[in-house]
């Protein structure tokens, strides 16, 4: 669908307002409210915002999508917003806050450190949820956790004293959780330094993920850059109350099927349409959470009245009635509007059909009624070794409803417990307290379930599993977002789909991937020998929000302003934490004749590049955690017969097969520059800036893909790789073991945006071959590049600004 311009004047002032909102004046109307309980001089003012949004869009003459009225009520002052082209336009963002967890916090503010600023600027939080390694419940994996990352939480809690952060304490709860639960605010902007930020859609937030540097920029008061996404609306009719098994997961995962793992790459998704209002606050951000794994920039939901159920039951009723007021011209999208999206897909919750998505991709999407036959064709495991709740995704107080009326169903027909192991997380310390209250969480423990702690676990490869042997097919099914190879548990023979939390709990109970819950029953034996139980379950019924929320124990740690004599605590001699030394500046002679470490095949995301599991201990830690880098990437130099393919190199220099991050190395200490040839959607999946890291501090200095996910795009380019795509995608297929690479058109007074670059490839026998490149850098882009980093350039301002 065309995007059409116009110039008509005055469209700004057709905008629909509420009649006591126009005779109050915008910029008084319920304004200056706080922004959350948890900071009180952090103030939201909609009339504000609203004033700038008209100032921004005056002279345009369509109506405005609602990502659009969010975007450009966010940009810099100076920042004209009226001759943005959508996919090439970079726009200059002032986001309302950031958010990091702590496996991205430690290098997101040893960045910050050695950028010798005093304060954030902007609200920040720091978020314990990604090192707690699950293994016997909740309080034995917390305690453990307290021991092994004492170091970690230490420089966590002093970093954030020092430089005014507040920093949630292991236990607390899952990042995008505790965001939700407090500071999303409908029509604001956060960035975070996780790829499931879009999560804050639920709540009418546009969330976008960011690596560490992204971070900094906001964080140090710089305004950060992003391309003006496309646009694709999602419209929904019917409703997920007539489809009864069918939850909000499957939209997310019926649209992940369609569009696949890279189609909603540079995309805003963006939902309208009736079927909206069938959902809750915590169904619309489980739909906008999963949106990472189809590489959308972000996904969004209008202001709906169940968002403001949601705020008034988290404490924030005052920031309800103001998003009341000013929902028509600034928290929904414009009427119209869809005739202005780049495409439309339309899902009819009323015929959606329950998804179960997977395996080692969460594009690959199977109908319910159609899996036993897709496991059995494609010769899966057909038993469930475990089953798991919980994850960002989906851990509400209405997800574990579902799950308990599902657990009280089978023990009522006679089946008490489930047949395999079954693990549920709750979001947070606010769910957990609150689910054991309600008895929740006794009901699921009777049936058999371990509850783990507060915090990401599994989803993230914390899991410390121990019933099934390494390289061992199995199958687990959960209500996660992200299924890759050896995501869960560093085995890459599990197989492990996606699907709703209460398919997951069926399948719990049947052990089987060949069940299906809307015309199977299950059969247990009973006491009594002659008879055996039948278990028919029936779609489970839960309410959307508890009567009260019960905060639990406090774990949060507010920001301070007395901070001079905070010590940032950093043992000069850990092997966790390392102060970050800068990257050297851009030399021209590195791009001559670079021998190719690694030629990538296939399916390159963030955890083949620097893989997580045990290597999260490492985060804090440049030196130590490359050694991780690229040990899971298959390697095409290499044969696929040979073991050897994946994890390892062909040493260029000495012809000697050993792991790519030793090889890297050893070129790194011959002081000879390598580059890395990868495949379609290089470094999909997490925002782990560490990808980016990582092959930078081991001497690399050009990657040259058939495409790039847009974060790990961003995240080279910030680290000073130069990331470049072949302009003949079959170019790929022409390089060879051994070859060379010289780059053209790379020095400063030659690299333009939008000009091409020229690749010179030197075979083994001397012979050459030419080939095209393409980069996607703008002028402020190419300055990161000279620097040697974002952060170098960041430095080399401030010290022109101060200086001048």
């Amino acid at each position: 669908m065309a995007i059409v311009r116009c110039s008509l004047e005055g469209f700004a002032n057709r905008l629909r307002f509420p009649s006591f909102v126009r005779s109050r004046g915008f910029a008084t109307a319920i304004t200056r409210i706080s922004a959350s309980p948890l900071e009180p001089h952090n103030t939201l003012d909609y009339g504000a915002r609203l004033q700038k949004l008209q100032r921004k869009t005056a002279g345009l003459t369509r109506p405005l999508t609602l990502s659009e009225k969010i975007l450009y009520s966010h940009v810099d002052e100076g920042f004209e917003v009226r001759s943005v082209e959508r996919g090439k336009t970079m726009l200059q963002l002032r986001p309302d806050r950031v958010a990091c967890h702590d496996a991205t916090a430690t290098m997101a503010l040893l960045q910050f450190i050695s950028a010798g600023l005093e304060k954030v600027a902007i609200p920040t939080t720091v978020h314990s949820d990604h090192l707690i390694v699950s293994k016997d419940g909740a309080v034995a994996d917390l305690e453990n956790a307290m021991i092994e990352h004492r170091e970690v939480y230490e420089f966590l809690s002093s970093a954030a004293k020092k430089y005014g952060i507040g920093y949630w304490k292991a236990g607390s709860g899952i990042i995008h959780i505790i965001i939700f639960e407090n500071y999303a605010v409908p029509g604001g902007l956060i960035i975070g330094t996780d790829s499931h930020t879009p999560n804050a859609g639920g709540m009418g937030m546009l969330g976008i993920g960011v690596g560490g540097a992204d971070a900094v920029d906001a964080m140090a008061g710089m305004s950060w850059e992003l391309t003006s996404p496309k646009i694709t609306g999602v419209r929904l009719t019917g409703s997920l109350g007539k489809s009864r098994w069918a939850s909000s997961k499957d939209i997310i995962c019926k649209l992940a099927g369609i569009l696949k793992v890279s189609g909603g790459k540079g995309k805003v998704i963006e939902f309208f349409g009736p079927g909206v209002n069938s959902l809750g606050a915590t169904a619309m951000a489980t739909v906008c959470n999963m949106s990472a794994e189809i590489g959308s920039t972000s996904c969004i939901f209008p202001y709906t009245a169940a968002m403001g159920r949601y705020l008034s039951s988290t404490k924030r009723a005052d920031i309800a009635e103001a998003a009341n007021a000013y929902s028509i011209p600034l928290l929904t999208a414009d009427e119209g509007s869809d005739a202005y999206y780049d495409e439309v897909i339309e899902i009819d919750l009323d015929t959606l059909e329950p998804q179960i998505n997977g395996p080692f991709t969460p594009d690959l999407a199977h109908p319910l009624s159609q899996l036993r036959d897709a496991v059995s064709k494609n010769q899966w495991p057909v038993e469930i070794s475990s089953s798991m709740v919980g994850s960002c995704t989906n851990s509400s107080y209405e997800d574990l409803k579902k799950v308990q009326h599902l657990v009280r169903q089978a023990k009522a027909a006679g089946v008490p417990r489930v047949r395999v192991p079954f693990l549920v997380s709750p979001g947070s310390e606010q769910i957990r307290a609150t689910a054991e209250a309600d008895g929740i969480f006794a009901d699921l423990r009777d049936a058999g379930a371990t509850v783990l702690s507060s915090s990401c676990g599994p989803c993230v490869g914390q899991w410390d599993r121990t019933d099934i042997p390494k390289g061992k097919k199995n199958s687990v099914i959960s209500s996660y977002n992200r299924n890759f190879a050896g995501r869960h548990d560093s085995n890459p023979a599990t197989h492990s789909f996606v699907t709703s939390p209460e398919l997951a709990t069926a399948f719990a109970y049947a052990g089987s991937l060949a069940f299906n819950p809307s015309t199977d029953s299950i059969t247990c034996a009973t006491s009594n020998k002659d008879t055996d139980a039948a278990l028919h379950f029936q779609p489970p019924e839960a309410s959307e929000l508890p009567p009260v929320f019960l905060p639990g124990e406090l774990k949060y740690q507010a920001p301070t302003t007395d901070n001079a004599s905070v010590q940032v605590k950093i043992d000069p001699d850990s092997d966790r934490l390392q102060l970050i030394q800068p990257f050297s500046p851009w030399q021209d002679d590195n791009v001559q004749s670079m021998p190719i470490l690694v030629k990538v095949k296939g399916k390159c995301t963030t955890d083949h590049i620097s893989p997580a599991g045990p290597w999260y201990k490492y985060r804090g830690h440049l030196d130590n955690i490359s050694h991780n880098m690229l040990t899971v990437a298959v390697n095409d130099f290499i044969p696929s017969t040979d073991p050897r393919s994946i994890g390892c190199a062909i040493n260029p220099v000495t012809n000697k097969i050993d792991s790519i991050p030793a090889v890297a190395r050893d070129l790194k200490h011959r002081g000879v520059k390598w580059c890395i040839i990868g495949d379609h959607n290089y470094g999909e999946g997490s925002s782990r800036e560490h990808a980016a890291l990582e092959p930078r501090f081991l001497g690399g200095v050009v990657v040259i893909a058939r495409g790039f996910a847009r974060i790990h795009e961003t995240n080279l380019k910030k680290q000073g790789m130069l990331p470049l795509t072949f302009d003949n995608l079959a170019d790929y297929d022409k390089i060879k073991e051994g070859d060379t690479v010289s780059l053209f058109g790379v020095r400063e007074e030659e690299m333009e945006p939008g000009k091409q670059v020229r690749m010179l490839v030197t075979r083994k026998d001397g012979s050459t071959w030419d080939a095209r490149l393409n980069h996607s850098y703008h002028t402020g882009q190419l300055r990161w590049l000279r620097a040697g980093s974002a952060l170098n350039q960041i430095k080399n301002s401030a010290r022109a600004q101060t200086a001048s």
